[in-house]
């Protein structure tokens, strides 16, 4: 096959179109440009798609022997990435970027150009598994190395998607196995170190990157009774779960630490409480897409047993899930057997039965039971 593979200066990526390229692929290099900014550089792990990226990327290819090129995908990262990031936080939402940037970038923009180059597919360091079933459809699975599995953030690909996605790293028992192949294969970046963190905000700090980008306006901080017990410089700063930074003067009545609950940002108010009422039994999820042909409780409106994660490390929990039909819309409602605790609109839910990844929903509401006997 035609093969464009996705390289982003990291050893996952490098060893994959080396992979593809053993296989017999005819495959090329491509590094995504995600940023304008020519003075961005990498800080040990943090960051990615920088300068330094892009020469490792060239010198990976180049110790491959394919063709090395460099898309700016800049203004289109800008707009349905960052913008995107920054426009759910201003809605009191917590957005994961990557998993925009997999369903907007990486597999859409970017494959649509290469299809329209003809490219059969496209080839990434993804941890992740694209199995066939007896009809030729592809199903998206966990990687082997379920440590270092990636299906959560891929959780966004589309049936069509899949079918021309390629994860040479599928079946792969761990990261060691991968750098060690990279060192026999003569590649630099065998021992580079892992990215992490939102690669638009490089040193970590969200709250002082948004306090650019979303103007604050301060306001109330109340308890899970409606109680004022502090102040906030506003309210967008906050995420659900969060305990530090909240600055409360008055203690709670049993001495133990508030965490953030909810964020309100029609009230401009935080609401904050002990951590128990953390524990969400409830998600309904909006903009649901499935991985892959669909089961057939999803035309139906039937539940369905299977496996909610809510964040990329985050740790599966036995749920039982269905599509609601209102008006024209779908809504994903997951009934959790084990609470989840802090859970946050804006996150997404992926849901899972034994490796295969079903599909995923942008979480609207996450509902707690105990609370609403309060």
């Amino acid at each position: 096959m035609r093969v464009l593979a996705a390289m982003s200066g990291g050893v996952d990526s490098a060893v994959a179109a080396a992979r593809a390229v053993e296989a017999g692929h005819d495959v090329v290099g491509v590094h995504l440009a995600l940023s304008r900014m020519p003075g961005t550089l990498r800080t040990g792990s943090r960051g990615c798609c920088t300068i330094e990226d892009s020469r490792d990327a060239w010198r990976a290819c180049d110790v491959l022997g394919i063709p090395y090129y460099v898309w700016d995908f800049s203004e289109r990262f800008k707009e349905d990435v960052v913008q995107d990031f920054i426009d759910e936080y201003a809605a009191g939402r917590t957005p994961n970027p990557c998993m925009r940037c997999n369903e907007r970038i990486k597999f859409a923009a970017l494959l649509e150009k290469a299809i329209a180059l003809g490219f059969d597919a496209v080839c990434t360091g993804h941890y992740a598994k694209v199995i066939t079933d007896a009809d030729g459809n592809p199903e998206l699975h966990r990687a082997a190395d379920w440590a270092k599995d990636q299906s959560y953030v891929l959780g966004v690909l589309t049936h069509e998607q899949l079918k021309h996605s390629m994860f040479p790293l599928a079946d792969t028992p761990s990261k060691a196995e991968v750098r060690a192949e990279a060192e026999r294969r003569g590649l630099s970046v065998a021992n580079k170190p892992d990215s992490h963190d939102i690669c638009f905000i490089p040193d970590g700090d969200t709250a002082g990157w948004l306090a650019e980008k979303i103007e604050m306006t301060g306001g109330d901080i109340v308890d899970e009774t409606g109680a004022k017990v502090g102040e906030h410089p506003g309210a967008n700063a906050f995420t659900v779960g969060q305990r530090r930074g909240l600055k409360l003067g008055t203690p709670a009545a049993d001495g133990k630490p508030r965490f953030v609950l909810e964020i309100r940002p029609k009230e401009n108010k935080v609401v904050v409480g002990p951590e128990a009422l953390l524990a969400i039994d409830e998600i309904r999820g909006i903009k649901v897409s499935w991985a892959g042909l669909p089961i057939a409780e999803i035309a139906t409106g039937a539940d369905f047993d299977c496996h909610a994660q809510v964040r990329a490390h985050g740790d599966p929990v036995p749920a039982s899930a269905r599509m609601e039909h209102v008006a024209g819309s779908g809504e994903l409602v997951v009934t959790l057997a084990e609470p989840l605790r802090g859970v946050a609109p804006g996150q997404t839910v992926v849901l899972y039965q034994g490796s295969r990844v079903l599909g995923q929903a942008t979480i609207d509401a996450a509902r707690s039971l105990q609370r609403a006997a309060l």
